[in-house]
């Protein structure tokens, strides 16, 4: 599990770590998640955003909620770190930025059960592009949905059964 969470805490730290690293600056706030659609540009992004909005919700069953001012998150977890470190993070969600879709897929790193599934599932899903913590997809048309609603479903799956309510 600490490969899970000094992954996740170099992405959320910007790469720093331990007791010196100041406040995460990421954190869930009241913005409204329509309006942030409604904002995203080009109106392709939009469309695809308005998909994912309805694919996490639907396969989460958690409310959206803006972390920062550009990610919609799932959900959230609290853990504390071998170093000490308190976080409160989404437990999945995405971004839809401009050049691709960024998905926060944390339990894809968190263990070998939930790393071999995922990266089964990778080989599925179509053109793509993968980061610390975070999955790459420039359009949705590029990947196959079953394959993304799977890998959401058991990613959420991975975070519940880590983190538990």
């Amino acid at each position: 599990m600490l490969r899970c969470q000094s992954r996740i805490w170099d992405w959320m730290g910007k790469g720093q770590r331990g007791n010196v690293m100041a406040d995460v600056k990421t954190k869930a706030n009241d913005a409204s998640v329509e309006a942030f659609i409604a904002a995203v540009e080009p109106p392709a992004k939009q469309d695809d955003a308005r998909i994912l909005l309805e694919m996490f919700g639907r396969i989460t069953g958690a409310k959206p909620q803006m972390w920062g001012g550009s990610i919609i998150g799932f959900g959230e977890y609290r853990t504390t770190y071998a170093s000490g470190r308190d976080v409160h993070w989404m437990r999945s969600g995405f971004s839809p930025r401009k050049a691709k879709h960024s998905l926060y897929l944390q339990g894809g790193y968190c263990d070998d059960i939930a790393a071999g599934e995922r990266a089964e599932a990778l080989t599925r899903l179509g053109k793509h592009k993968t980061g610390k913590s975070c999955l790459y997809i420039n359009k949705l048309s590029d990947v196959d949905l079953e394959v993304l609603e799977e890998m959401i479903a058991k990613d959420w799956a991975a975070m519940r059964r880590i983190y538990p309510a």
